[in-house]
């Protein structure tokens, strides 16, 4: 269970767009936090192989390399 508040703007925005798709509050708010966290999973990801490959601790290949390997090279 989750309670948020959110400023009327936005909780107004939101009720017009339920109200106008027939859909919940919930389902908006729900798939935004779903979104969100997709990307933000993705990011910290991202950073954390940035840290690795600065680092020293992961290596990197060229693309053209990696596509000769699986045989995608023209």
């Amino acid at each position: 269970m989750l309670a948020i508040r959110l400023p009327a703007e936005i909780e107004s925005r939101l009720d017009a767009l339920a109200k106008a798709t027939g859909r919940t509050k919930t389902y908006y708010a729900r798939e935004a936090i779903l979104e969100y966290l997709d990307d933000m999973e993705d990011l910290y990801l991202a950073e954390q192989r940035l840290a690795d490959i600065r680092a020293g601790r992961s290596l990197t290949l060229p693309l053209d390399d990696v596509m000769k390997q699986y045989g995608l090279a023209d």
